[in-house]
This record gives structure tokens, sequence and C-alpha cells, in this order.
């Protein structure tokens, strides 16, 4: 049975501008982007240049009603690569997001033009995967529409402008915001916002695997959709127990920094999908189908056959899930109870297991780049046994996470922008929230 949801009406583009303008919407925009005081001008400047945006491209005037959504990156604090695998992270949302303009067009076609990019449309007549759609866009907004329609809600065309400050391939999960926010739309624009944040990310997931075609966990979308510093442990995936740390992170004194090495992306789809395929053997030849379900004591016990039928690699990669996914636990553990030089010794733990363990610093087939290693070096260099530096989220290329105490910041910045040039290293906050409607 069909099911649509009746919402509140929306508000127009005009009264929106002028809010923006009159600052009534400082308090909103200060939580969800941590500012305060003058930093809250310019989030009110580009909540105003996307809802012009829109009206340019959407709109003939501006009386058309709208609403503003945001769907914000992810750093990944604890658990690197143990999702797939049915364990424990630790994660939180950031501040830098994804905004939305956005309003029902009255058709079966969302329409969307993403700034920098081609405008894009997909059709809700058609919501099974298409031949060479994936890797695209298009893939994941088909793939959350898909299973809201199967769920029985009858989803409508939208139109809506999207403007990014999560960079691709940053390291803070573009591709899980992107999700999240097409979720959250469709959520408030036709099912009446019945999907909780837990479910959003769900969808998004199997959006990523089915539809856009690239093998990974729930930690990225259960970050953006959930908002906060989450504890999360996937057990049972279809139920993953989330629970919110409750810590206050700017008064330690360090700096959350994300560094991008700016190494090439390309290609690595392969060198993601071993660590899952390898970790999945080694739990397959133990009789089970994920290493959270193997007897640690019992994969010990068995290494030496193991590693002649897997070889080395997978079990060293077992070795660190295992040790990661405890990790996971203790930092989040640390940090509700105030010990932040705890935890930070669990995340030196963490960046020195996934390199010699994990082995996701640097990929195989060309060992001739390794900004990653060489960004930790550097970092380690400046940083001195203060702090911490790990590999953040995936691996292979992509980001650094440091803990950098406030005292070295400027120093810290200034050798990683010698190293990678100029804004390659971002001083990030943990958002309060996840995925949201920012204004309706």
């Amino acid at each position: 049975m069909e099911r649509r949801k009746g919402r509140k009406a929306m508000t127009t583009c005009k009264a929106i501008l002028e809010g923006l303008a009159a600052g009534t919407y400082d308090d909103r925009l200060s939580r969800a982007y941590c500012v305060t005081g003058g930093e809250v001008a310019a989030h009110r400047h580009r909540v105003a240049d996307a809802v012009k945006r829109y009206q340019a491209l959407f709109a003939a005037e501006g009386g058309c009603a709208v609403s503003v959504y945001s769907g914000p990156g992810r750093t990944e604090l604890g658990g690197n690569h143990t999702d797939h695998q049915h364990g424990r992270v630790l994660a939180a949302s950031v501040n830098m997001d994804m905004l939305a303009v956005a309003a029902p067009n009255g058709s079966g076609t969302i329409r969307i033009q993403s700034e920098g990019y081609p405008a894009l449309e997909v059709e809700l007549s058609l919501l099974t995967p298409q031949l060479g759609e994936e890797g695209t866009s298009a893939a994941l907004i088909r793939g959350v529409a898909a299973q809201m329609a199967a769920e029985g809600h009858s989803l409508g065309g939208f139109n809506a402008y999207i403007t990014s400050c999560v960079p691709a391939g940053s390291g803070l999960s573009s591709s899980a915001a992107y999700e999240v926010l097409i979720g959250v739309i469709l959520n408030h624009l036709f099912c009446g916002n019945v999907y909780d944040p837990v479910r959003i990310a769900q969808m998004g997931q199997a959006a990523e695997n089915k539809f856009f075609g690239k093998p990974c966990g729930l930690m990225d979308q259960t970050a953006c959709a959930v908002g906060g510093s989450v504890s999360i442990d996937f057990l049972d995936p279809a139920a993953p127990l989330v629970c919110r740390v409750d810590f206050d992170f700017p008064a330690t004194g360090y700096a959350l920094c994300i560094i991008d090495s700016g190494a090439d992306h390309a290609d690595l789809t392969d060198e993601y999908a071993a660590i899952t395929r390898e970790m999945g053997g080694v739990a397959a030849a133990l009789g089970k189908a994920v290493l959270r379900d193997v007897d640690e004591g019992a994969f010990h016990a068995r290494i030496p056959e193991l590693r002649r039928a897997l070889g080395d690699r997978a079990i060293l990669r077992a070795i660190h899930f295992f040790s990661e996914d405890r990790r996971a636990a203790q930092e989040a553990q640390a940090l509700e109870r105030g010990d932040f030089e705890g935890f930070l010794a669990l995340a030196r733990a963490s960046g020195l297991s996934s390199a010699l363990h994990l082995q996701n610093t640097w990929a195989a087939p060309n060992p001739s780049q390794q900004a990653i290693p060489l960004v930790l070096a550097e970092a380690e260099a400046v940083l001195a046994g203060r702090g911490a530096a790990r590999v953040h989220g995936g691996g292979f290329a992509g980001t650094v996470q440091a803990f950098v105490p406030g005292d070295l910041l400027p120093a810290f910045r200034a050798r990683m922008e010698a190293l990678l040039g100029p804004d390659m290293c971002h001083v990030l906050s943990i958002r309060p929230e996840g995925g949201c409607i920012l204004i309706d």
C-alpha cells in the first residue's frame, strides 16, 4: 500500500532571505556549524547564496517555497575497518556539510544541480540499478529512493540545489553525507519524517553497495545521520547499537585536524575490497561469516594453518580487527570518563595497528607513492610525542587525522601546508547533530 504523509507548509525563498538578513536563523546556524558571534555571518551568507541559486535555477519569482537541509561529513575517531566485520566504532559528525535547498516539483523526476557539477535527473519510474550508472551520484539517489518506495511510500520528484564544503576524497565521507542528505530530503518531503537516522543510514549504505557499486560498512552513514560523537556496535547490523558519547572536546585544548595527503584515489576500490575479502576469508575458514563472530582464542590457536591457506596479510588484518574492535570500545569509555590522555594513547595504538597489521597506509601496486606515511612522519615530527596522528578512514590514499595541542597548531599547520600546499589541513569541530532540516 502506498503512503504519503502530510507535512507543514514550507517557507518562501523571500522569507528565508529576509530572515537570514535579520539574524532570525543565527542560533540555528550557530548550533549546526559550531560557531559563535561574527563567525555566523559566513554561514548566513552561504545559505543565502544557496537559496538565490535555487531561485535562479528553478523559480522565476522569489515567492517559491523551499526547505533547507544539511548532511554533515564525519570523522572516524576509532575502529578503522571494523564496521564491515560487524565490529565496534567511534565516530562523529563534523561541521563541514552538504547544504541543499529543495522543494517538490510535482513530477516523477528528481532534478539536482550540485555546485561545480553537471545537472542530473533521476526518474522515479526506474528504481533498479541502471547499467553504466555505477559510481555516480544518480546511483546513490536512485538507491535511497528505491528503498523508501519499496516500503510503500509514494515518492514524488523534487528540485534541489546542493553546495558542499565536504571535499571529495577528503576522508570525511562525502558520499555518505550525500546519501544522508538525499534520505533526509525524501523522508521530509514524502514520508512524513517516519525514518529515524539509523534507518536513513542503512538506506544510504545499501544504495552505495547495490547501486553505486562500492563495498562499504555502515559507520560512515551512521555518523553522518545520527550526529555528535557516537559509539556504534554493529554486532547486529540490522539494528546497530548507537550510543552518544558525552564529551566536551573543545575543553581539552586540542585541535582536531584532518590532513588531505593529496594522493590519487583512483583505482583503489580493489584495495578496499581486499580488506573485506581477506578478513572475511579468515572468518569463513573458522566457520563464521564475519570476524566479530569468531572466538579470538580459536583464531590465534589456528594461525599456523590459516596462514598456509590464506597468506600472512589476511592473518595480520584479522589481528588488527580483534585489537581495533576492543580499542574502539575502550576509546569511547575513556572519553566518557574524561580521560583524554588515555584516549590519545589508544588513538596512537590504532594508527600503529593500521600501519603494521591492516596495512592501509599505502597501496601495494604503487609502492613509490606513500603520501600517508609521509604525512604521518611529518606530523609526528611536530607533535614530538604529544597528541596523536593516525590514518583516517579507508586509507591507502586520502587523509590523516591528528589531535594537535593548541600551542602547536600554528607550527603543525605550517608544516603540513609546506609539504602539501595551502588548504590541505582542515581544523574541524564535532557537530552536535547529523543530517537535518536546517530551515523549514
